[in-house]
């Protein structure tokens, strides 16, 4: 009966000190995880940006909502995941931007210039492309409207610098 006892607290001390080893394991792989300091997007809602200069900044997930970005420069600009809601970009200049992943929704795009940008998988809901500059623009897997694509493959032309993809090609023209 001793010998029973004995083996059963042993057996428990065993399993007790192995779910302890592998619980501290599990604590000090996981940690460093959680303590990552993870800093939020940049927000630039209902702000006032005409003529301001983001040329070749890293602004990735940055909202842009209600925002008046007229004449803004955006040359070269890191706006991947960025998100442009209901705002006026006439007249910025988006030259070799990258926008892949960003929502353009009921921008008014008006004498916008995206030469050379890269417009991957964005999605344009409701934006207004009204005498924009698209020559080398890279639009694979936008989500565009037919009567968006249409009014694009007018002007569609040129090769985007960075992708290697033909304008014409990348809106299905």
């Amino acid at each position: 009966m001793q010998r029973l006892h004995t083996k059963l607290a042993l057996n428990i001390f065993w399993r007790q000190g192995l779910a302890l080893f592998l619980g501290i394991i599990v604590w000090c792989v996981a940690d460093p995880a959680l303590a990552v300091d993870w800093t939020h997007p940049l927000s630039f809602s209902n702000a006032e940006l005409s003529r301001h200069d983001f040329s070749g900044q890293s602004l990735q997930a940055a909202e842009f909502s209600n925002a008046n970005m007229e004449f803004a420069n955006f040359t070269n600009a890191d706006l991947r995941g960025a998100i442009l809601s209901a705002s006026v970009m006439t007249q910025a200049n988006l030259h070799g931007a990258d926008l892949t992943n960003a929502m353009v929704d009921q921008v008014n795009l008006n004498r916008v210039d995206l030469s050379d940008a890269v417009l991957k998988e964005t999605l344009f809901l409701r934006a207004i492309f009204n005498d924009v500059n698209i020559d080398g623009a890279d639009f694979t897997d936008a989500i565009l409207d037919r009567a968006q694509i249409k009014e694009l493959c007018i002007k569609a032309s040129g090769v985007n610098s960075k992708t290697g993809v033909k304008t014409r090609d990348s809106l299905g023209c």
